[in-house]
């Protein structure tokens, strides 16, 4: 799928990628989501399902909060307080223990609930706000929105086909 170039095509992308990862979950035995090996978000780690699932929804909840704090004309510390662009191994780290101990239906309905939040959130949007003016440094607001959604929603996906091909799962 093209990058995203107005709201109509992000609000598809979003829908369409987040529809697919979510069949790749829905078959997903529950007691293999917290074996830990699945390729991690930094070099050399190792992450489960659920880790991966808590990423997706820590990336959401950061575009959440950087767009209520714009709004509200407060300054936001990208992408987020003590971590820097270079340091996102560790922010991954972060969320997977932000949500630690919670169990993968829990996480699904969870980012189920921030995918939501996001589509609401670009539904009141214009598309002036969305593409048409920088919001962060030279990207747009949409750009971002799809750079932390539908772009790791797709990659997720494929992670979790090569996960599952390894292990015969269908």
């Amino acid at each position: 799928m093209a990058v995203p170039v107005n709201k109509e095509e992000l609000q598809k992308a979003i829908e369409t990628n987040y529809s697919k990862l979510k069949n790749e979950l829905s078959t997903i035995p529950v007691e293999l989501t917290t074996v830990t090996d699945l390729e991690g978000h930094a070099k050399d780690t190792t992450m489960s399902i659920n880790n991966l699932v808590s990423y997706l929804i820590g990336w959401g909840e950061l575009v959440l909060k950087w767009n209520r704090k714009k709004d509200n004309s407060e300054s936001v510390d990208f992408p987020e307080t003590g971590y820097k662009w270079n340091e996102l191994g560790k922010l991954a780290q972060k969320f997977y223990q932000d949500y630690e101990g919670i169990d993968f239906n829990t996480l699904c309905v969870k980012l189920d609930e921030t995918v939501a939040e996001i589509l609401n959130v670009i539904e009141r949007k214009s598309n002036t706000e969305l593409y048409e003016v920088s919001w962060y440094e030279k990207w747009t607001l949409g750009r971002m929105i799809q750079f932390n959604t539908a772009s790791p929603y797709t990659n997720a996906r494929g992670r979790i086909r090569k996960w599952k091909k390894e292990r015969n799962i269908k």
